[in-house]
């Protein structure tokens, strides 16, 4: 079914870029307020809702639109990895770096090795270099739903440390896994191997996490004695031109802003300009997860058939599995080690951009059911990965039952979550 009843509105210039906003922002909003009635997280519904509104059913918006708004992610993941950063804390990274290491590779490397291992074993039409690319994405998790899910519950406590230094670090894992695999595959296509194709990338994202650095090093002199606004402008045009230069290079912004906001919390101490940026961003956040649910395309189901259903579920697998290896190993407390990994589910703008570049390595009809996998699946896991953390978070104790969260606008005390989730129980 697709009405496209954006053609009412079409061809009004700049008039149709404002009614498509308002009509994402208005029904994720609309639908959020639904999701909360069946005790869903809001990133659920506005996913749906960007479903709902997309080309293959009600095609309220522009395809022009959803094409140009592609710079929503690497926006949106700057904002998550610029917070995220806050919660590497000098005192927090004594009592728990090490063991977060030693998760993170474990699950991230377990989900990946499984699924290029039954991929390739039971898919040998699709071929290995399918394989091996299908297996680097799995080792990455989006940070984007399930930070949005925590800040929604209010969670806090070890569990929530934890889990977002895992998340943070997932993609730095994953990152390096990729390139390494892109040059194999290339290898494997052309006979030789570019070591440049290995270098490059990850020579960018050297570079890039220095540059973050520094700039936590830098904003608390340029912010000295501002406003808070003019505090919140210098930090989002900072965010933006980090963005726009990591997506200009191919690589993704979320470690350089994620090292941003690390070496600014230590230096300054500051967590005001933290729930400044976390307000300013909701918008963008919903924009960015119904663009995503816009993108999803239905038809696409009938092509990755099992292969999508075996990556699905073998990653979530992995995910687990690595998890609750890595929280034995380490010695983490029994009710982390239970359900962290129910936590590591959601994956969507790493992957996807990921996705994009592995398509051009595999030949052309591979290539397109590579990027069909992940891109259908990455909705599917945005859609389960919410309901699974939120189930995550109170099984393991990080939402108590008399701090659930009211029906309600944002409040005051609403604005103290950033504060309050480093703090210990």
């Amino acid at each position: 079914m697709n009405l496209d009843l954006y053609k009412y509105y079409d061809g009004l210039g700049g008039t149709t870029i404002l009614i498509a906003l308002a009509i994402i922002l208005m029904l994720g909003f609309i639908l959020s307020r639904v999701t909360k009635l069946l005790k869903l997280p809001n990133v659920t519904a506005y996913i749906i809702a960007g479903v709902i509104i997309g080309p293959y059913i009600l095609g309220l918006i522009p395809n022009s639109i959803i094409e140009n708004m592609s710079f929503l992610s690497d926006l949106a993941l700057g904002f998550i990895a610029f917070g995220v950063g806050k919660f590497f804390k000098k005192e927090v990274l004594k009592t728990t770096g090490f063991k977060v290491i030693i998760i993170t590779i474990l699950e991230a490397l377990i989900a990946g090795v499984l699924v290029t291992l039954i991929c390739g074993i039971f898919f040998k039409s699709l071929g290995w270099p399918f394989a091996l690319l299908l297996g680097a994405i799995a080792t990455a998790t989006a940070p984007a739903s399930t930070m949005m899910t925590i800040n929604e519950y209010k969670a806090k406590g070890e569990f929530v440390n934890i889990l977002l230094q895992v998340v943070a670090l997932d993609d730095v894992v994953c990152l390096l896994v990729f390139s390494i695999s892109c040059a194999l595959v290339s290898g494997m296509g052309n006979g030789s191997f570019n070591i440049m194709s290995i270098l490059l990338p990850i020579l960018y994202n050297i570079s890039f996490i220095i540059i973050g650095v520094i700039l936590g090093f830098i904003l608390p002199k340029l912010i000295k004695g501002r406003s808070n606004n003019s505090k919140l402008i210098l930090v989002i045009g900072i965010i933006c031109i980090v963005s726009g230069i990591c997506s200009f290079l191919d690589i993704s912004p979320l470690l350089s802003c994620m090292c941003f906001g690390a070496s600014y919390i230590n230096v300054s101490k500051d967590e005001m300009i933290f729930k400044q940026t976390e307000e300013f961003a909701a918008p963008i956040m919903l924009l960015f997860f119904v663009m995503s649910g816009m993108n999803m395309n239905l038809q696409s189901f009938k092509l990755i058939g099992v292969v999508g259903f075996v990556y699905f579920l073998v990653r979530i697998i992995g995910k687990y599995l690595g998890a609750y290896l890595g929280c034995k190993v380490t010695k983490i407390n029994k009710k982390t080690t239970n359900y962290l990994g129910l936590a590591l589910i959601p994956q969507a703008g790493v992957a996807i951009g990921l996705a994009f570049l592995g398509q051009r390595l595999l030949p052309s009809e591979v290539g397109d059911t590579f990027l069909s996998v992940i891109l259908c699946s990455s909705i599917l896991y945005e859609m389960l990965g919410p309901i699974m953390a939120k189930i995550a978070l109170f099984k393991s104790g990080a939402i108590k039952k008399e701090e659930k969260i009211k029906d309600k606008d944002i409040s005051e005390e609403e604005t103290k979550l950033i504060a309050n989730l480093v703090r210990n129980k």
